[in-house]
């Protein structure tokens, strides 16, 4: 049975579906005003982890991934690179599909934008200001009142007091309380907006969620997912809008990811340790990203730094070595033996709230096993489990042999590594033994280990 860590109840539960066989999931995406950054990358493979095991475990599952397409942070990109909205929002989308794709993330049942949905916000705000739970402020916005919902900060875990104790004051403030939040911004010179009950404006960041997951999953579903820094307030005022409009239960299962750390401190581009995917795809491997995101544990902060990418890399060519050592395998997940050793350590790993290292540290054993007796069987079974996990999926010798996606100047194509190894076998043949030693050590300072059997030599990159 899975379980799952439920952060409104602060403790793993057992999964039960509100229908038999499906699963509803919403989980918030990006909002499109810059490459994506590791933070998102982290989101976006935890949640494709925790989809294919849904799926894996026979569930029909509907996952929406939204866009946020329009705010504060959108608009003034836009003013300051001259160019429209539209323009700005597409070239991000694309650029976050291709990073999704490279990271091997399957795209979600349903992308969502914002701007698709204006009408069903408008229409939530407005059963929020017929029952009392929201006003139209004299500077023309409208507010949440947060003290007319008496759940308002259950999923925090925190009371009103404890939030206003907290609470900046605010100096001419339209608000009738500092925790009150908005749900419809007036409309300011030179920003986009659409007509409403209150005059033009735009929604609030918050209510587009609570809008769309309605309207493609229904008042209440099963599972909402996000990062940790979600937690509060979005996702707390999610609650509010939506059980307060609805007057219904919301989510079921709350899941959040742990924060990226760069080095052991929180990363931000205000310290300088701000790093997007793109930038980290010039060095490494996408499946090494993906792999060094999986080996911890998806609720634990994740300590990005240069070294542990090295380890990841090192770590995840072990995998690659065995499985290219033992030799074309066929595979078929479908037809994984659960009731084997290793398979079903696996699977008690993954149901225990996605433990994903736990499945790994699986991986590795059955690694050693397969490097001691050349088992295809194990080496299949490899190559099975990790594709659970959007892992080894690549020709082993492909995955040795690839290289970053930047242009170091430093980095040996394959035409001269070929070339240097043709010179290799030259001078061993002349017994030129000493040269061939230099070669072999050239190689090697540029991060390719030569690997030499009866059936002649191959390389990889380290």
């Amino acid at each position: 049975m899975l379980k799952i860590f439920n952060s409104i109840a602060r403790e793993k539960q057992e999964f039960v579906p509100l229908v038999p066989g499906e699963v509803k999931i919403y989980v918030c995406g990006m909002t499109v005003y810059d490459y994506c950054h590791l933070g998102h990358a982290r989101v976006l493979v935890v949640f494709d982890m925790v989809i294919r095991w849904l799926k894996i475990n026979g569930f029909e599952v509907n996952y929406v991934r939204n866009i946020t397409d329009v705010d504060d942070k959108i608009i003034k990109r836009a003013q300051d690179n001259q160019e429209s909205i539209e323009a700005l929002t597409d070239r991000y989308i694309q650029a976050m599909n291709q990073d999704a794709a490279a990271l091997g993330v399957l795209q979600p049942t349903h992308e969502p934008r914002a701007t698709a949905y204006i009408e069903s916000m408008i229409q939530m705000i407005s059963m929020l200001v017929e029952k009392n739970l929201a006003y139209h402020a004299v500077n023309g916005d409208v507010y949440y009142s947060v003290h007319h919902f008496p759940n308002y900060g259950k999923l925090s875990g925190k009371s009103l007091e404890d939030l206003r104790a907290g609470e900046r004051v605010e100096i001419d403030s339209s608000k009738k309380d500092p925790l009150d939040f908005v749900l419809w911004k007036s409309a300011k010179p030179g920003e986009p907006f659409w007509n409403s009950p209150w005059g033009r404006g735009r929604p609030g960041w918050h209510i587009e969620c609570s809008a769309m997951s309605g309207q493609l999953l229904g008042v209440q579903f099963d599972i909402h997912g996000g990062g940790q820094d979600l937690q509060f307030p979005h996702h707390e005022n999610e609650i509010a809008q939506s059980e307060g409009a609805n007057d219904h239960p919301f989510v079921n299962y709350w899941m959040h990811n742990g924060f990226v750390r760069v080095d052991n401190e929180k990363m931000s581009k205000s310290l300088g340790n701000f790093f997007t995917v793109r930038e980290i795809l010039n060095y490494y491997q996408p499946e090494v990203v993906r792999f060094f995101i999986l080996r911890a544990h998806y609720r634990s902060p994740l300590n990005y730094s240069d070294q542990h990418l090295k380890d990841t890399k090192l770590a995840l060519d072990r995998l690659y070595i065995a499985l290219k050592e033992v030799g074309s395998i066929n595979i078929n997940s479908s037809a994984i033996d659960w009731n084997s050793v290793y398979a079903e350590r696996f699977r008690i790993a993954m149901e225990d709230d996605f433990n994903t290292p736990e499945a790994i540290a699986v991986l590795f054993e059955l690694t050693s096993e397969i490097n001691k007796s050349g088992s295809k069987e194990l080496a299949t079974l490899l190559k099975s489990l990790g594709g659970l996990l959007g892992l080894l999926q690549q020709n082993p010798q492909d995955y040795l042999q690839n290289r970053p996606a930047g242009n170091d100047s430093n980095v040996l194509t394959e035409d001269e590594i070929e070339q240097l190894i043709r010179e290799r076998v030259s001078a061993r043949a002349e017994k030129r033994y000493s040269n061939a030693d230099n070669v072999r050590k050239r190689l090697l300072d540029k991060g390719i280990v030569l690997e030499d059997s009866a059936q002649g030599t191959t390389w990889r990159r380290i």
